[in-house]
């Protein structure tokens, strides 16, 4: 008797682990995401939240179990009400990028993504976000965006009966509220102690800092259509100063980008990095308080006639600024740009803008040296008796807007053979140089920004024997460099650090013109020396520095206004 058996049926080659495909809900999906986020991208929110708790004590762990049930919990919710079946990949994807990219710039550089610094990233030129694309960056984005992206990629979403969907969904969100309302009821005291007193944590939860800042800056009278600003110093006039001299007048208003008081030499640097400024010897406004810490705030603020105390963005921005005003007296008012743009401040005013190709040996392919602002000074000053084109010819205004020391790549904005101080950060990336390095970079820019506003005020002692000269400088923000882990500007001003608060300020003026417009120099450096000046004071003192009469001018923000006869 024999027997047969049958051949066992071969199994299946298992699938590579790269070709499987998931299946799960929308809900589903929404609470992974959510945990991601809660747990991968907000090691700054953890970071500032924990700060003072250890994880040793039983109270620090509830404390911590809290905030994770909040953070994920409201993630879901929020996840929950913009989620479908179809949306669900290409949302999940910007927002798995967004918050990497996020998670980067709040780990590497300790900034608070918050509207006004999400206006600014918005508004930042081409070469500035060449210089933050780094291979830190790079790394960040494949680690923090990577699996999730691949996993999303794999995932098939079921279809479901309507009723059935909305049942679910329905479901899921009231659990997801009710595991944030019984948390909040459960450790009510420590959350909202921990939210009243520290506002700012807000813009630290990833992703809904980017979605939430991002909508309020797009929204914002800054990035809307330009619209027909308001005029201010309708009564602007000409003071006597003008009748007593036939000679032109040339003021020229320098601004800064990134001088912070803490590394300025006039200011009491142990480093003298403005050795050229102190052989020249202006009036130095050592600590100056800025009216925000980036420049999409400051420079707008700067020019306008409410400052930092009166602090209205909306206002700001629909109301013409102090060039207007200077225009409308019949100046010769002219903007002259080595950044990303004047900020609304010189809106249908002349302006200029050096091309790299007209000054190669100053200039890469999109950057050039702020040594090329004096070339433009040269070539927009007229000589006595030029024609000025319908223009006052005894009165030129001209502002000349810095690259200065914008970070992170300080050593771009100083030529090699201007670097005092070594070794300096030649990195893009900041995380790959020592503090001491990084320091040292930053002041060779300044020591290069000196240089120039040194051979500035040459520039105008040349013309002194011709015009009644003067020149002013005032920087819009300061930087960190790495003082309690925190690196570039942006932070919300009410937590900035001084190092980004406090700028430098200079006034220097010929002979002829201190005689003229009755400014007693010595009585200004004095009260320069006793401090508190602000961003708030450059409307009303310019006004007063250029005797233009008119009711919109403050003579207590008039920095010199007890020293002139």
């Amino acid at each position: 008797m024999s027997t047969s058996y049958l051949p066992h049926p071969a199994r299946p080659a298992p699938t590579p682990w790269l070709a499987r495909r998931w299946s799960c809900s929308t809900e589903t999906l929404a609470l992974l995401a959510s945990l991601y986020f809660a747990v991968a991208v907000n090691g700054g929110f953890w970071t500032g939240a924990m700060q003072g708790r250890s994880l040793s004590s039983v109270a620090g762990w509830g404390h911590a179990l809290s905030l994770f049930a909040i953070l994920t919990g409201l993630q879901f919710v929020l996840l929950g009400l913009l989620l479908t079946r179809r949306s669900a990949r290409p949302l999940l994807a910007l927002l798995f990028v967004a918050a990497a990219l996020a998670a980067h710039a709040i780990w590497r550089y300790g900034v608070y993504l918050d509207p006004a610094m999400l206006r600014n990233a918005l508004k930042t030129d081409a070469p500035e976000v060449r210089e933050l694309i780094t291979p830190a960056l790079w790394r960040d984005l494949l680690l923090l965006a990577g699996p999730p992206l691949l996993l999303l990629w794999r995932l098939d979403l079921p279809r479901r009966p309507l009723r059935r969907a909305l049942g679910r969904r329905a479901l899921a969100l009231g659990l997801g509220l009710a595991v944030v309302v019984g948390t909040l009821l459960a450790d009510f005291q420590g959350l909202a102690s921990l939210m009243r007193n520290h506002k700012e944590l807000r813009y630290l939860v990833t992703p809904t800092n980017v979605v939430y800042s991002l909508a309020r800056a797009t929204t914002s009278t800054g990035l809307r259509p330009a619209e027909a600003r308001l005029p201010i110093g309708n009564d602007a006039r000409l003071g006597p100063a003008w009748a007593a001299s036939a000679r032109p007048v040339l003021m020229v208003v320098v601004v800064g980008e990134t001088a912070r008081s803490a590394n300025w030499g006039l200011s009491g640097y142990a480093r003298q990095t403005t050795p050229g400024l102190a052989a020249r010897a202006p009036i130095s406004f050592p600590r100056v308080a800025t009216c925000g810490t980036d420049t999409e705030t400051s420079v707008p603020c700067l020019f306008a006639r409410i400052g930092r105390q009166a602090y209205d963005e909306t206002r700001i921005h629909r109301e013409q600024s102090l060039l207007h005003l200077l225009a409308r007296t019949g100046l010769d008012v002219q903007w002259i740009d080595n950044q990303s743009g004047c900020k609304g401040v010189c809106d249908g005013l002349p302006t200029r803008q050096p091309k790299p190709a007209d000054h190669p040996d100053l200039c890469d392919h999109d950057r050039c040296l702020d040594d090329v602002l004096l070339r433009e000074l040269d070539a927009v000053v007229r000589p006595v008796g030029a024609s000025a084109g319908g223009r006052r010819p005894d009165g030129q205004v001209v502002v000349l807007h810095m690259l200065g020391n914008h970070g992170p790549a300080y050593y771009r904005r100083y030529p090699a053979d201007d670097a005092p101080w070594q070794p300096a950060c030649q990195d893009d990336d900041l995380s790959r140089c020592t503090r001491e390095a990084i320091v040292n970079a930053y002041d060779n820019a300044l020591h290069h920004t000196d240089q120039v506003l040194s051979a500035a005020i040459d520039r105008l002692r040349a013309l002194a024997s011709t015009h009644d000269v003067a020149l002013v400088y005032v920087s819009d923000h300061g930087e960190s460099l790495g003082e309690k882990g925190l690196f570039l500007h942006g932070m919300p001003y009410a937590i900035a650090p001084d190092e980004q608060k406090q700028v430098p300020m200079i006034l220097w003026m010929s002979d002829g013109y201190a005689q003229r417009f009755g400014v007693d120099r010595e009585c200004l450096r004095r009260e320069a020396a006793a401090g508190g000046a602000s961003h708030d004071h450059l409307f009303h003192s310019l006004l007063g520095l250029l005797d233009v009469q008119t009711a919109t001018r403050r003579p207590a923000l008039d920095l010199a206004a007890a020293c002139r006869s």
